[in-house]
């Protein structure tokens, strides 16, 4: 696979990204494959500490490089034009293959629906994907049809030309209307699984909004204005209001039970390639979030 830097992974270690997007490699597999040649930047061998910078080209060669294939699998495509599209991907899908699971992904069913008319930039794990959703989050995602598009798109997301929001149910009763939370976001140096709030992490910004307020809940909008991993779930875990039924990053057994956490991508807007229009989508809750403010309003 061949992934080009962008400026907000520059002075990452190329051992730590790679972990990071390959997620079912272990760091230390990465390290591995890297000092056994796997792995180069610009052409060259690079160590693990490789700091990345802005327009390097990493190529990874796995030791047995898998194959993605196209799977019939139903999408519901909310907006397309000739350069990109945007799917409401349901809970429990993965975004794109990992070398566990090569099957079941957005990506899988992007390639039967699209074949090779996607973008290529972020490598063929991740052919069109511009950015991901968590495998149990649900919601609007963006993908290019070809590398124009996705540069275009991605240039448009730096100048933050684009509006993300999400709807999240969380945990207790949020006492502020509106506020920021800005907080550092790294991998966790206790659980190499999980993210957290870290000294030296990552600047993370997300913006919350109540929308309503129950007996031990809440419903709030989310604005991200950066998207780090597991951005949205590590921040409000962080204030003590962790997204409901998230079992990585809450605390406790919540009484309604949903698949993981509650929480959507429902509203996006983004000029759209090339002539810069602007683009604004909404859609309803899905069927977690409904069945729990359901429940909470009753």
């Amino acid at each position: 696979m061949k992934l080009v830097i962008d400026d907000l992974t520059t002075q990452t270690r190329i051992d730590s990204y790679l972990a990071d997007y390959m997620q079912d490699f272990s760091r230390s597999k990465i390290q591995n494959e890297i000092k056994n040649g796997a792995v180069s930047v610009n052409s060259k061998l690079v160590k693990p500490s490789y700091l990345l910078k802005e327009g390097d080209v990493v190529e990874f060669v796995p030791s047995k490089p898998p194959k993605i294939l196209p799977e019939n699998i139903p999408l519901e495509i909310v907006w397309e034009d000739e350069n990109m599209l945007v799917v409401n991907k349901p809970s429990g899908m993965l975004t794109h293959p990992t070398t566990v699971e090569m099957s079941g992904t957005l990506v899988n069913a992007l390639l039967y629906k699209y074949s090779e008319n996607l973008s290529d930039l972020n490598g063929d794990f991740r052919r069109g994907i511009l950015h991901r959703l968590d495998r149990n989050t649900s919601g609007l995602l963006m993908a290019a049809k070809n590398n124009a598009a996705h540069e275009y798109l991605v240039e448009a997301m730096k100048a933050h030309k684009m509006t993300k929001k999400y709807l999240a149910v969380v945990k207790g009763v949020i006492a502020e209307d509106s506020f920021t939370i800005d907080k550092p976001i790294g991998r966790s140096p206790s659980n190499p699984l999980k993210m957290g709030v870290v000294e030296g992490g990552k600047e993370a910004v997300s913006i919350i909004k109540v929308l309503e307020r129950f007996e031990d809940a809440t419903l709030a909008e989310v604005q991200l204005i950066t998207g780090r991993t597991h951005q949205i779930r590590v921040h409000l875990s962080s204030i003590g209001h962790p997204v409901y039924n998230d079992t990585l990053y809450g605390f406790g057994k919540m009484k309604i039970k949903t698949e993981e956490q509650v929480l959507e991508s429902y509203k996006l807007t983004f000029p759209r390639p090339f002539d810069g229009g602007l683009i604004s989508l909404e859609i309803e809750p899905d069927e977690k979030v409904s069945k729990v403010l359901k429940t909470l309003r009753n």
